[in-house]
């Protein structure tokens, strides 16, 4: 449930909140409570930063194009310790044990982005085959 709260924001930042909105199809007050968010949750998780892309909005291991996501699959998947996903991923442990914590606080967020990830990958791969099919 949202509930109205009244902030004082200097003119300038009102400004340039209505720009950035206005340039991002989006509404001022949707684009200042997701600022907001992501501002908190840096605070609680400093080696995570978010990023625009396909397919959304998402987490990412901070100064690295690794989403929070694959720091995850990874270490789901292949039973790995969290040394070992950083050796794969070429990274400081602390920065997959940031991930970590990151999917442990948001699991349900993350869950759902790799489920939309996993769909996309299914419907690109079947879309590939009906390709091959055709070109053989």
């Amino acid at each position: 449930m949202a509930r109205t709260r009244t902030f004082r924001f200097s003119d300038s930042l009102l400004s340039s909140l209505q720009d950035r909105a206005r340039e991002r199809g989006e509404s001022a007050n949707a684009l200042a409570e997701r600022y907001v968010q992501e501002g908190i949750r840096r605070d609680s998780h400093p080696l995570i930063n978010f990023w625009d892309g396909n397919p959304g909005r998402r987490a990412m291991v901070l100064g690295t194009r690794i989403e929070v996501g694959q720091v995850v699959d990874t270490w789901l998947e292949s039973n790995k310790s969290v040394e070992e996903t950083a050796e794969y991923f070429n990274l400081p442990e602390r920065y997959v044990a940031g991930a970590l914590q990151y999917y442990a606080a948001f699991r349900d967020e993350i869950d759902e982005w790799r489920a939309q990830k996993q769909e996309f990958a299914d419907r690109e791969y079947e879309a590939w085959k009906r390709e091959q099919a055709l070109l053989a």
